[in-house]
Order: C-alpha cells, then sequence, then structure tokens
C-alpha cells in the first residue's frame, strides 16, 4: 500500500513539475518581489536603519526575505490546485485506480521544489549584493530544514485555499497576509525599535522566531531557545493544515 501511494505521488509529481518546466517565469517571478525588496531595503533605505549591531544589513536582512520568496510562491499552489478541481482533474483521478492522498501531495512535493528554487536565486542575488556566512554545512543544513519545514507548512495552508477558493483570484489572494507578516517582526528592524503594541505582536508571531533561528545559523550565533519556538510555531502550523486539508479533500470528492 505505501509503495502503492509513493509511486503514484512520484508520478503526479512529475506531472505537475512539467508544468512548472514549461513556463519556468513561474519561480522567476516568485523570486522578483523578494529580490525588488532587497534591492530596495539594502540600498535606498539600509542606511536609515541602526540594526544595533556590527552585522552588515544585507546579512540581517536576508532571512526575512526568504520567509516573503516562499510565501510569494505558495500562492501557485493553490492556483493550480483551483484550476485542477475546475477542470475536472479530481474527478478523473477517482476513477483511476491511484491513491486519493497522492492528488494532494503532488501538489505539495511541486510547491516544495519550486520553492527551493526560487530561494536558491534570491540566496544567489544576496551573494552578489554582498551576503557573507561562516556558517558551517551543518548550520546551513538546519537553515534549509527550517525552510522546507516553513514551505510544507505554507503550503498545506495554500492546499486548504485552493479547495475553497470560488474563483482564481481567491484561490491565491489568501497568502497576501503571509507576505506582509514578515514587516511586523524582526526582519528589517528590531522588534525593540518598535511601538508597545506592535512590538508584542512582532515579539509573539510565528515570522519572528523563525528569522531569529534563521539569523543566529547564519551568524554562527547561539540559536538559543528561539529554535524550539520556531519549530512548535511550525509543527503546529503544519498539523493543523494538514488536518484541515484532509478533512475538507475529503468532503469535496465524497
Amino acid at each position: 500500500m505505501t509503495t502503492h501511494v509513493l509511486a503514484d505521488t512520484g508520478v503526479l509529481t512529475g506531472r505537475s513539475l512539467r508544468h512548472i518546466l514549461r513556463s519556468p517565469d513561474t519561480i522567476v517571478t516568485t523570486a522578483v518581489t523578494p529580490i525588488a525588496l532587497m534591492l530596495l531595503f539594502v540600498y535606498v533605505l539600509g542606511g536609515a536603519i541602526d540594526i544595533g549591531s556590527d552585522q552588515s544589513y544585507i546579512d540581517y536582512l536576508l532571512p526575512g526575505i526568504l520567509l516573503i520568496t516562499i510565501a510569494s510562491g505558495i500562492a501557485y499552489t493553490a492556483y493550480r490546485l483551483f484550476l485542477d478541481l475546475q477542470g475536472g482533474i479530481f474527478e478523473r483521478f477517482q476513477s483511476m485506480p491511484i491513491a486519493r492522498s497522492s492528488v494532494l501531495w503532488a501538489h505539495v512535493l511541486t510547491s516544495l521544489v519550486a520553492n527551493v528554487a526560487s530561494v536558491a536565486i534570491v540566496v544567489g542575488v544576496a551573494l552578489l549584493m554582498g551576503f557573507r556566512t561562516g556558517a558551517s554545512l551543518g548550520a546551513w543544513l538546519a537553515v534549509l530544514a527550517i525552510l522546507v519545514l516553513f514551505t510544507l507548512a505554507l503550503t498545506w495552508l495554500a492546499v486548504i485555499a485552493g479547495l475553497s477558493a470560488t474563483t482564481v483570484d481567491g484561490a491565491s489572494a489568501f497568502s497576501y497576509p503571509l507576505i506582509f507578516l514578515p514587516f511586523i517582526s524582526s526582519a528589517f528592524v528590531p522588534t525593540d525599535s518598535m511601538p508597545g503594541p506592535v512590538a508584542w505582536f512582532a515579539e509573539n508571531q510565528p515570522v519572528t522566531s523563525v528569522v531569529n533561528t534563521v539569523r543566529a545559523l547564519f551568524a554562527e550565533q547561539p540559536v538559543g531557545s528561539e529554535i524550539w519556538v520556531a519549530l512548535g510555531w511550525l509543527v503546529g502550523i503544519l498539523a493543523a493544515a494538514y488536518a484541515a486539508a484532509i478533512a475538507l479533500y475529503r468532503r469535496k470528492i465524497s
């Protein structure tokens, strides 16, 4: 049974990836906005922002930009899922001897591959802009693992949006708040520079703990308790979103 599910998921993931390869502008478009923000903040606003350390602003900024990249990319998952649902693809799959869960997992894995590619593009541009890190291979792998977990958590939220939307615009619009969430976090400025209520929200929302963890790993500093807060948020969101998406999917195809 497990082999059957894995094989079906592999075939359907290949189908979704071929769609992306035919229009690679999806990945490029996903990376354009974060790169534009990075250029704006580093070269226009960076000189006026006090981050309270000797760290270069591009080094400080990059973790938040990576999360914005992923939040931008998952909108396409909701969009593609909605089109499949409206186009009757799900009904065709139901008439075939394939595992039902493989349909959703194919979209999720496609999102993961596409977002990793977009993140790689953004990191490459950041290196050209002066980003430097002495992080070890283990630290880089830890950063990758956190970004993968962040992508999976947001992608399952995108699955919910794609299954429940009634229009194409509605399927992708849900990602807008997620894109702007890093702006009210420690991604661009330290939270202690914000007014009291805003600072409280910034310090207690998931993006801040994820940003602080990735930033500490890149800077070769102790991550402290931040990593456990980040993992708690991400695992909790992933579990809740997965359960809700599966329940909604079963109602859709029943």
